[in-house]
């Protein structure tokens, strides 16, 4: 995708991400149900806001989402990429 690596199951300070692409500084959480009660909300936005302070921006996408609409969650994953393009600069290119 637009040459970004992604990496699955990495881990970030104390925590494990499900997919992060370390040069775009993109981290993908792919959420089950568990994630929208209540006692759980608390805790993913620690973890968000935690991510976010090393610099990476977060996107959950719903689990049935990603499976059900692949190639939505494709897209909106390439408009993150995009979006964070026009936010920093490009990887360095080894020579």
């Amino acid at each position: 995708m637009e040459g970004a690596h992604f990496r699955r199951q990495a881990p970030i300070g104390r925590f494990i991400v499900d997919f992060v692409c370390h040069e775009r500084k993109l981290i993908i959480e792919v959420d089950g149900g568990q994630h929208g009660m209540p006692e759980n909300i608390e805790s993913d936005d620690k973890r968000t806001a935690f991510l976010e302070g090393e610099g990476y921006r977060v996107l959950r996408l719903w689990n049935n989402d990603v499976l059900s609409n692949t190639e939505g969650a494709l897209t909106v994953i390439q408009n993150a990429l995009e979006k964070l393009d026009g936010q920093c600069p490009p990887p360095e290119k080894s020579s």
